[in-house]
């Protein structure tokens, strides 16, 4: 990527969406702190705008067994930061978690994933995003790839021996700890043209284009279907359900995306837009971000346990290829201009 494309990368956000989450005092005891931009004001814990860069995290707590909770406490801090930012943003997610908790259980809601779009160039890539996560304990999975988008992407799972499994029990973020997915733009294998270009009409790459605009802003959040309390608990009542109540589902390959295990099952809404300047002075709408939902079967071994014996760790993990490159089209023109056509 070249420096006119960090550049732009780097300040466009900061010039026409500056949506910051921060954290509170309480918890000033954790920095983050970019290396190459300047963070303005003391409180701004973590920019979701493009001007994002590699974070550092500044670790000033034990990792003794005393003081755990409170790093639990950080943790959930900073993804409900993200989780706030998000959910202002998009009004479509926003009013699908209303809805399934006025016919579910409001207090748990729980989150299968949250997944985060980057540039592969050094500093703004997967890493940039991961060492946060890592610090806090999670442990790197398998690595995705996506030769035809010219992305690749990783998954993390939560950290072991704190209550992010079936312990917790709260809703979103405060509930079960999410995976978490961070997929990278091969910024090498694009074209000349569109590493440089920061008009409406330069990219060869949707993905690129959302990166440029919305940079570490949550892509998406995930409901985890399987952990709810009703007959929703089913994907494709789920999907029924939303649609029939007005909501636009990701088409690509079919509303139902699954795995070929026939064991991990997933959808997803389409976009949100919003206007967005280019440099060349040209406005156009752009997607925002969506939500998904994943239902995860028990594996075959665990068949004969009970409902209530069944537990997280009994169920498919991971991710697929082919479902998630579907799952990507949920901000593509193709699937955005279905939904207003």
């Amino acid at each position: 990527m070249t420096t006119k494309m960090l550049s732009l990368y780097s300040t466009t956000m900061t010039e026409k969406m500056p949506y910051l989450s921060t954290i509170n005092p309480h918890f000033s005891i954790i920095s983050l702190k970019k290396k190459s931009f300047p963070v303005t004001g003391s409180r701004n814990l973590f920019t979701t705008t493009a001007h994002a860069s590699r974070f550092e995290v500044d670790h000033q707590i034990s990792r003794s067994q005393g003081h755990e909770e409170e790093s639990l406490l950080l943790m959930r801090s900073v993804l409900g930061s993200m989780e706030r930012v998000y959910l202002k943003r998009n009004p479509t997610a926003k009013a699908i978690l209303d809805l399934v908790k006025s016919v579910d259980d409001a207090d748990h809601i729980c989150y299968d994933h949250l997944a985060f779009r980057t540039f592969g160039v050094k500093g703004h890539g997967i890493e940039s995003m991961a060492s946060f996560f890592l610090d806090y304990g999670y442990k790197q999975q398998e690595e995705l790839k996506f030769p035809a988008k010219k992305l690749k992407a990783l998954w993390f799972s939560p950290p072991s021996g704190l209550p992010h499994e079936d312990a917790a029990t709260g809703s979103g973020v405060n509930g079960p700890l999410p995976r978490i997915f961070i997929s990278e733009l091969l910024v090498d294998q694009l074209s000349p043209q569109a590493q440089v270009s920061s008009s409406s009409d330069g990219w060869e790459s949707e993905y690129a284009a959302w990166t440029l605009v919305n940079g570490y802003a949550l892509n998406h959040v995930t409901i985890s279907t399987h952990r709810l309390k009703t007959h929703l608990t089913n994907i494709r009542a789920l999907n029924q359900f939303l649609q029939e109540n007005g909501f636009n589902l990701n088409s690509e390959g079919g509303v139902l995306k699954v795995s070929p295990d026939g064991l991990l099952l997933q959808s997803s809404t389409v976009a949100d837009s919003i206007p967005f300047k280019f440099s060349d002075g040209f406005t156009e709408s752009v997607p925002c971000s969506y939500i998904e939902f994943a239902e995860r079967l028990v594996l075959p071994q665990y068949k004969n346990l009970l409902k209530e014996e069944v537990k997280e760790f009994h169920r498919r993990d991971g991710f697929e290829v082919g479902n998630a490159d579907k799952i990507f089209e949920s901000t593509s023109k193709e699937q955005l201009t279905r939904r207003t056509g």
